[in-house]
């Protein structure tokens, strides 16, 4: 085992009323990502080592039982971690419920995960529509991603589809054939577009965006599209 896997974690949050949907949490940030997508906030995270061990997580975790209810497992791509699993089983000894932030790129692993009872909800990233996919996030997973959405699908887990969004990235027609995709596709939770924050340094150095998304833009009977600023 080299350095890195002994010190996967890159930093962690303490607490955070905003990540997991009605729960108190704190937050994981895994080192390392399998996608360079151009709008990331977190290029010192994607591209950096780890700096604390599971079992140091693992000691706070246990100082927080009674004061936050779950754990919200981010990053960069947690999945890409071969230890997750048993990350997750010592979180779940604790005590604490498990939200998984992904990419979507390892739908073994998260397969898994489910299969075990090792998580309770996922936010699952789509990127992009299939034509930009690869161009955003510098990578050729999308038929993952894809395979990633239907487990979940098939295996009626709860989680939420998530999209951040530059304008010179996705246009409006682009998600549009998001939403028609997910339609098609069987999904009917909630679909998450979340606006650029601008003025924050990025993966792809992007520049301005007017955040000129609605809510109303994008309504539809089967999904519940929500904008988020």
């Amino acid at each position: 085992m080299n350095a890195v896997d002994h010190t996967p974690i890159y930093s962690l949050t303490p607490f955070t009323l905003l990540d997991y949907p009605d729960k108190t949490a704190c937050i994981i940030w895994f080192a390392g990502c399998n996608m360079r997508c151009s709008y990331c906030y977190n290029p010192e995270i994607v591209t950096s080592k780890g700096k604390l061990s599971f079992e140091e997580v693992a000691v706070f975790l246990r100082k927080r039982i009674n004061l936050i209810d779950g754990v919200v497992l981010s990053g960069g791509e947690c999945t890409s971690n071969k230890d997750l699993p048993q990350f997750a089983r010592t979180i779940k000894k604790i005590g604490m419920n498990i939200k998984l932030d992904t990419n979507g790129s390892n739908p073994k692993m998260i397969q898994q995960l489910i299969d075990e009872q090792l998580i309770d909800y996922i936010a699952l990233d789509f990127k992009a529509t299939n034509q930009k996919f690869n161009i955003i996030t510098n990578s050729k997973l999308v038929s993952r991603f894809e395979k990633t959405l239907d487990l979940l699908l098939d295996s009626q887990f709860k989680f939420e589809v998530r999209t951040t969004v530059h304008e010179n990235l996705l246009s409006k027609k682009d998600i549009d054939e998001m939403i028609a995709f997910l339609i098609k596709k069987g999904y009917q939770g909630s679909y998450f577009l979340q606006q650029f924050v601008n003025n924050t340094p990025t993966i792809g150095n992007l520049g301005y965006s007017r955040n000129s998304l609605q809510q109303s833009d994008f309504s539809d009977s089967k999904i519940k599209v929500f904008v988020r600023n």
